[in-house]
């Protein structure tokens, strides 16, 4: 792809993803009934996406601590949610910060940037409205995390990214349309999910884009940096203080759940289109291979 070719599709699609932010685009604040009661007896997540969900651990859990779980849950993801766009709206800045602002792309950019401020604020409202403490992510990734913010570059970046928001998007589609699920949780992932699929379509174009013209050695520093983010993420989403506050052991509740053959595929089935998509432009490959293997997103 010739770099006119490349700048004039990649302004196409900024201008188009404009056109529809202007149309389709919602405010948590007037959009959502923050006062709107909670529903007694229902989840916070769909029951079979629960981490600890068909294990022993499971069994022997009463109802109320099961819907107990899945609320911390959702706050745990959200909370993850709230840090990868804190970073991802710093490397956006980051990238734009020297582009002609006349262009769509950096105002396309720009827009991204308001779309993910307005979405850390609505999981912010979200996990306070439940009544669940935002559990950060821990010491040492929350410092890797300003690092891949401040020298992350190129596919990579944007894999990073994806990897948050399509695992993120794979829940929230399956949630939202779950009427076992929350009347508030659901209507938070119905816009999330909306607005994020522009999000994913540019960065899924500038990966393609980038990944064309990448040499053998920045294609196997971006496989490393995509595996590594890719284990991270996974990870951090159930952090272990959600099986502290109802009543469990952490330490043994995360091994239950990591060796769990239901959590196991739940990650897959997660990480199902993302991989599909990276495994074409060959994010997966190379020496991060190892690394996505572990973050159990692969099939």
């Amino acid at each position: 792809m010739t770099g006119a070719l490349a700048t004039s599709t990649r302004e196409k699609t900024a201008a188009r993803l404009l056109n529809s932010s202007a149309k389709n685009s919602y405010d948590p604040e007037i959009d959502i009934d923050w006062e709107a009661p909670l529903v007694d007896g229902m989840y916070f997540l769909p029951e079979q996406r629960i981490s600890l969900y068909g294990t022993p651990m499971w069994d022997r859990m009463t109802p109320e601590q099961r819907i107990e779980l899945s609320r911390q849950e959702v706050a745990s993801i959200a909370s993850a949610g709230i840090w990868f766009e804190m970073i991802l709206m710093q490397m956006l800045l980051r990238d734009t910060y020297s582009v002609d602002p006349t262009r769509k792309h950096p105002q396309w950019a720009l827009t991204e940037i308001g779309d993910e401020c307005r979405h850390s604020v609505m999981f912010a409202r979200l996990i306070e409205r439940i009544g669940v403490p935002a559990y950060p992510a821990p010491r040492l990734t929350h410092e890797l995390g300003r690092v891949i913010k401040t020298v992350g570059f190129g596919p990579s970046n944007y894999a990073a990214i994806l990897v948050a928001e399509e695992i993120l998007d794979r829940f929230q589609r399956e949630g939202m349309k779950d009427e076992s699920v929350q009347p508030l949780v659901r209507m938070v992932s119905r816009i999330h999910v909306l607005e994020e699929a522009r999000h994913v379509t540019f960065a899924r174009e500038e990966i393609a884009r980038q990944m064309q013209r990448a040499k053998a050695p920045a294609r196997a520093w971006h496989q490393f940096i995509s595996g590594a983010s890719a284990q991270v993420i996974a990870r951090t989403l159930v952090r272990p203080q959600c099986y502290q506050a109802v009543g469990l052991d952490p330490v043994q509740a995360r091994r239950e759940a990591r060796h769990s053959p239901q959590f196991q595929e739940t990650l897959r089935w997660a990480g199902e289109r993302l991989v599909g998509f990276l495994d074409e432009v060959g994010l997966t490959k190379g020496p991060g291979r190892f690394l996505w293997k572990r973050s159990g997103l692969l099939g």
